[in-house]
């Protein structure tokens, strides 16, 4: 594993297609200590003072083939509420498809974002495509702004304790490690089974790109299943609110 600590970058997720364009290997990691244009889901920047959150982009190299692409989101969400557990004894909720939470309050957020190899690209012969995991943990704020401050939280928040982000980067990546592995090896149903245990979604009246209904399971490629009208109705990506 190689692990790129850089001061400041457009973005993390940026940065690491740009490695990967340049041949880095499978899980090359960037971390920073700001992002001047961080994203978000859906185009939304994502902002944090700097020192305060743990920036950090991965670079997979998948085995699995695209269609099963989506277990990797999965896989960083559990990886983010077990590190939250190791360095700070957090129990972390997940919010479909990408938030984790805890009391309620977003802590942690994650984007996936795939290239396809450029025909010619160095260290991509036989290559399917590059995936960018994102993640962003927030964790020595003090304060949110206005509009944020009743929405998200930060360790130091929730324990009243500084944890270091270098040992929050140790425990996310080794619990990444552990949870793809399984992934890979043994296909999607260990890892949407965990992720269905921490679920804050499934069971709430939720809006999804303005199809209401109840939450009711994670199909088998990850899409979000709703009950609507005494039907069900699969939701792959969308905006999620609780009604």
């Amino acid at each position: 594993m190689t692990i790129v600590h850089l001061p400041r970058v457009d973005s993390t997720q940026g940065t690491i297609f740009d490695l990967a364009g340049q041949g880095a290997s499978d899980r090359t990691v960037v971390v920073a200590d700001y992002q001047a244009a961080g994203r978000g889901r859906r185009g939304r920047t994502w902002d944090a003072p700097a020192g305060t959150s743990l920036l950090t982009s991965i670079l997979v190299r998948p085995r699995a083939t695209p269609e099963r692409w989506g277990g990797y989101s999965l896989v960083s969400a559990l990886a983010v509420a077990d590190a939250l557990a190791c360095v700070a004894g957090l129990g972390a909720r997940l919010k479909w498809p990408n938030d984790v939470l805890v009391g309620g309050r977003k802590i942690a957020g994650i984007l996936l974002e795939s290239r396809m190899p450029a025909a010619g690209s160095p260290g991509t012969a036989g290559a399917v495509g590059v995936i960018a995991v994102g993640i962003g943990v927030n964790l020595g704020q003090r304060a949110f702004p206005a509009g944020l401050a009743e929405r998200a939280t930060s360790v130091l928040l929730e324990t009243g304790k500084i944890v270091e982000r270098d040992a929050a980067l140790a425990a996310l990546l080794e619990a990444f490690d552990g949870w793809r592995a399984q992934l890979e090896r043994d296909g999607l149903a260990p890892v949407r089974a965990r992720w269905l245990a921490l679920a804050d979604t499934i069971g709430r009246r939720v809006s999804v790109d303005g199809v209401t209904g109840v939450a009711v399971d994670l199909d088998a490629d990850g899409a979000l299943v709703l009950e609507v009208g005494g039907r069900r109705h699969r939701v792959v990506a969308g905006e999620l609110g609780v009604v």
